[in-house]
C-alpha cells in the first residue's frame, strides 16, 4: 500500500442511523483495500434517492450507514493489485466515483450495463460513502477530473450521467416536442442534455417558479408551474397534439399518469423517477395508443464518460441560481429542509 501521506485515525462523518436521523460522529478513516483508492472527499452531492432513504423508505440502505454516491475527490493513498486500467491514476490525483459496482461476470456486465447487474453494490447504500472526510472505492471506477473542474462539477458528473441516459432512451427528434416532468437536479439535467443536442421545442414543468427560471435560463421553450389550475391546458397548448416524448423525472402516480396523458399517441415515455414505489397506469389506453414506456435506471460507463464530457465542455456549470454548498456538519439541515420544502435549491453539495 502507498501511504506517502499521513493521515489521521479518525474522521467526521455524516451517519445515517434512523429514519429521519443523521448525526455527525468521529469513526475510523477507512484504509483502501484490493484494488482500491482512498478519497480526501472534496464534495459530495445530496440525491433524491437519498432522501427516501433518510425516510426509511428504501430497501437498498440499512442504518447506521454512510451514505452519499454523487462523490469527487483527491487521491491521498492506493490499496495493492489495482486493476490495470487505473494505471493512469496518482496520488494527488483528483476524480470523479461512478458508484455503481457490477459483478463483472454476469451477461449485464459482459454487455456493458452493470446498472442492471443483479449483484451490483452500490457506494454510499451497500457500503459506505462520501458523506464524509474519506471514503474508499474501487479504483476502477474512479475517471480522472481536468484542472479545468472542481470538486463541486466532479461531484455533479453522477447525477448528469442518469440524466443523460433518460434523454437517450427519449429518442428525442428535433421536429417534435420533448415534455420533462419536474426540474429537480435530474429533470434540469435532462434539459441540459437534450438542449446540448439539439434546438427543438422542450417544454418541462415543475411547481416551484425558482426552479422553472432555472430551466428557461438554460433554454426550454416553454415552462409551467404544476400547481396552476389550468396546468394541463397550459401544457397541452404548449405542444399541439401532444409530446413525441415525456420524460418524468418526478416518479409520483401524479406525474406517471400525467405522462400517459400528454404524451400523443405512438409517442414514448420514459419514467426515470423513483418517488412512488408502484403506481396505477391506464393500461388500456396505453395500448390502444400504442405509447412505448422505457424504464431509465442510473447509467452505464459510457454514460459517465458523456457526463463528464458534457462538464468539460461547459455544458452544465455549478452556480448560485441553482446550487448551493454546505459544509457536511449542515448535511442533516440541508436534508430536513429538502423535505419539508425551506430549501428549494435543486442541488445541495455538502463540502467535508
Amino acid at each position: 500500500m502507498n501511504a506517502n501521506e499521513q493521515l489521521p485515525v479518525t474522521m467526521d462523518a455524516l451517519v445515517w442511523t434512523a429514519p429521519r436521523r443523521m448525526e455527525m460522529q468521529r469513526v475510523p478513516v477507512p484504509r483502501p483495500g484490493a484494488g482500491e483508492i482512498l478519497l480526501e472527499v472534496g464534495a459530495v452531492g445530496i440525491c433524491g434517492s437519498e432522501l427516501s432513504g433518510y425516510l426509511g423508505q428504501n430497501s437498498l440502505r440499512v442504518p447506521p450507514l454512510v451514505m452519499g454516491h454523487e462523490v469527487s475527490g483527491r487521491i491521498v493513498q492506493m490499496g495493492d493489485d489495482l486493476p490495470a486500467g487505473a494505471h493512469s491514476l496518482a496520488l494527488g490525483q483528483r476524480v470523479a466515483v461512478n458508484p455503481i459496482i457490477g459483478c463483472g461476470d454476469c451477461p449485464q456486465c459482459e454487455a456493458s450495463m452493470p446498472n442492471l447487474c443483479q449483484r451490483r453494490r452500490i457506494v454510499g447504500a451497500h457500503c459506505a460513502g462520501g458523506f464524509a472526510q474519506y471514503v474508499a472505492v474501487p479504483a476502477a471506477q474512479c475517471s480522472p477530473l481536468s484542472t479545468n473542474l472542481r470538486d463541486e462539477a466532479g461531484a455533479l458528473a453522477e447525477p448528469l450521467a442518469c440524466s443523460a441516459r433518460a434523454v437517450h432512451h427519449a429518442r428525442w427528434q428535433q421536429d417534435s416536442a420533448l415534455l420533462i416532468l419536474g426540474a429537480g437536479t435530474i429533470g434540469l439535467f435532462c434539459l441540459a442534455v437534450a438542449r446540448a443536442e439539439g434546438n427543438g421545442a422542450i417544454v418541462i414543468s415543475d411547481m416551484l417558479d425558482a426552479r422553472l427560471d432555472v430551466a428557461r435560463a438554460w433554454g426550454a421553450t416553454y415552462a409551467v408551474n404544476g400547481r396552476a389550475a389550468d396546468a394541463k391546458e397550459q401544457l397541452r397548448a404548449a405542444m399541439p397534439g401532444g409530446a413525441a416524448c415525456v420524460i418524468d423525472a418526478v416518479g409520483s402516480d401524479a406525474t406517471r399518469a400525467l405522462a400517459l396523458q400528454l404524451v400523443r399517441p405512438g409517442g414514448r415515455v420514459v419514467y426515470i423517477g423513483l418517488h412512488d414505489e408502484s403506481s396505477p397506469l391506464a393500461a388500456n389506453y396505453l395500448v390502444r395508443q400504442e405509447i412505448a414506456v422505457q424504464g431509465s435506471f442510473a447509467y452505464t460507463p459510457a454514460d459517465f464518460a458523456h457526463a463528464l464530457d458534457l462538464l468539460e465542455r461547459g455544458v452544465i456549470t455549478p452556480g448560485p441560481t441553482w446550487t448551493e454548498e454546505r459544509p457536511l456538519a449542515g448535511g442533516a439541515a440541508a436534508f430536513a429542509g429538502l423535505l419539508d420544502g425551506t430549501i428549494a435549491t435543486p442541488k445541495i453539495i455538502l463540502r467535508p
